[in-house]
C-alpha cells in the first residue's frame, strides 16, 4: 500500500504552527562509493511534496553546473560542477576549481534562502580532504543554515569535526571479504 502525505503550505487553513528541526545526517564508508539509499530516500521525500536538493560536488557533467540542474519530479533537482571529468585528487586546474566553488557558494546560498528543505551534499568529505573546500565553512555553514533543513552529508573518512555536530552516523561496511 503507498500513502500519500498531505504537505501543508502556508495559506492552507492546515498548516503547522511549529517547525521541525532539521537534521544532520552522515553517511560515511572506508572507500568512495554511491550512496544509493541516500539517493532512494531524497526521491522517496521529493515524491510526497518535500523540495530536495542534491549537490555531488566532485562528479562533472558536460553542460552541468548550478546554472543547469537535473530535474527528477517536481520536487528533486540535482546538480554538479561544470566539468567534464570527475575529481579524483586535490590537483585542480583554474578553472575546475572556480566551478567547485561556485557550486559550493551556489549551495549555501540556495539554503539559506530556504528553497529546499532536504539538502544532500555528496562526497563533501573528500572535497574537504583534498583541501578544496575548508572544514571551517562546513561547519559554518551548518550551524547557520535554517534550523528546518535538513542536510546529508555524504563519503568516505568523514572529518571527526562533522561526525561530532552529525545528528545521525551511518557507517556503511563490509560484512565479509570475498
Amino acid at each position: 500500500m503507498v500513502s500519500q502525505l498531505e504537505t501543508p503550505t502556508l495559506n492552507s487553513a492546515h498548516h503547522l504552527t511549529y517547525s521541525l528541526e532539521g537534521l544532520v545526517q552522515v553517511f560515511t564508508s572506508s572507500q568512495r562509493s554511491f550512496f544509493t539509499n541516500v539517493i532512494a530516500q531524497g526521491l522517496r521525500i521529493a515524491g510526497q511534496g518535500t523540495p530536495v536538493l542534491v549537490v555531488q560536488f566532485l562528479k562533472g557533467g558536460i553542460g552541468q553546473g548550478h546554472q543547469h540542474p537535473i530535474r527528477l519530479g517536481q520536487y528533486l533537482e540535482w546538480i554538479r560542477c561544470d566539468l567534464p571529468r570527475y575529481i579524483d585528487t586535490p590537483e585542480l586546474d583554474e578553472a575546475e576549481h572556480k566551478s567547485l566553488k561556485q557550486l559550493w557558494h551556489h549551495t549555501q546560498q540556495v539554503v539559506y534562502e530556504g528553497k529546499y528543505s532536504v539538502v544532500v551534499l555528496d562526497e563533501l568529505s573528500l572535497a574537504i580532504n583534498y583541501g578544496l573546500i575548508p572544514l571551517s565553512e562546513v561547519l559554518r555553514f551548518l550551524e547557520s543554515r535554517p534550523s528546518s533543513v535538513d542536510i546529508i552529508l555524504t563519503g568516505p573518512d568523514m572529518p571527526p569535526e562533522l561526525l561530532e555536530v552529525a545528528d545521525q552516523i551511518t557507517e556503511i561496511r563490509r560484512s565479509h571479504q570475498p
